[in-house]
Order: C-alpha cells, then structure tokens, then sequence
C-alpha cells in the first residue's frame, strides 16, 4: 500500500495540485455500502506523511471501510467551467489505533479532532488529476507501481 508521502516522491506535480485541491474545501468519500450500492459522504482529507480521515465512530462511512476498504476521494469543483481543477485518488483505507500515527494526524490537521473520533489512512493507488487550459481538459494520471 503506498502512503500519501510514496506518493508525493513518485508523482510530486500530481501530489502538490492534490494537496492544493483537498484543502481547498470539503471533499468527497466514495465507499460500498453493504448491499454493494455506492454512497457519498462530504469529508475533511488530512495531509501529512500518510491521507488521514477522522470520523465519528458511528459514521456510515466508517463501517462501510471496515467492512470493505476501498474507497475513492474526489475534491470539490469551484464551479461548472471546473475552476481550479479536479483531483481524485483511490485505494484501501486501514482504521489506526497506534497512537503516535494518531498523534502525527491530530498535528497535521486543520482542525481539533475529537477524542472519540476514530481514524483511518488511505492508501494511494491510482491519482487523477485534471485541468482546464482555454476550455480543454488537460489530464494527467498515475498509479502505484505495487
């Protein structure tokens, strides 16, 4: 499984407009529910060494990742013209109880994560990312070498 820093090293152009593009506002979770059916939820992406995800223990999507790990996180789009670009990653999550890999999240976080919270790393297999030069996409991918 290959961590957000892996990531950065092997694709830095990509990891560098990523970054930019999940902290530019809410981002967006995709997960299975239980039936299989797809489901959305509005998430704040953390960035350090590893993509963390704190969550309340009792969030949908956290027993969706327990059940099954694969997940995709899309960033917001400015507006319809796709101002400032759109951003995706894919891979596998992993709930955490160490808690130094906690503490790394909470000091990279740009809010105060509850205690009660509980937290998940995202693995980085596939990045996507696209923008618009004069109307035209001008997309750019990469995927794990695992």
């Amino acid at each position: 499984m290959t961590s957000w820093q892996e990531f950065a090293t092997q694709a830095p152009v990509l990891a560098d407009f990523g970054k930019t593009r999940f902290q530019s506002g809410v981002a967006y979770l995709g997960t299975l529910r239980a039936d299989g059916g797809p489901r959305v939820h509005p998430v704040t992406p953390i960035l350090g060494e590893q993509l963390f995800l704190f969550m309340e223990p009792t969030s949908p999507k956290g027993k969706d990742l327990q059940r099954d790990p694969r997940y995709t996180l899309h960033c917001a789009v400015e507006d319809m013209e796709g101002g400032g670009g759109e951003f995706y990653v894919r891979g596998q999550a992993r709930l955490i109880s160490d808690p130094d890999i906690r503490l790394q999240a909470v000091e990279a976080a740009t809010y105060d994560p509850a205690e009660r919270y509980i937290l998940f790393v995202l693995s980085v297999e596939f990045a996507f990312m696209n923008v618009y030069v004069e109307g035209s996409p001008t997309p750019r991918r990469w995927q794990s070498p695992e």
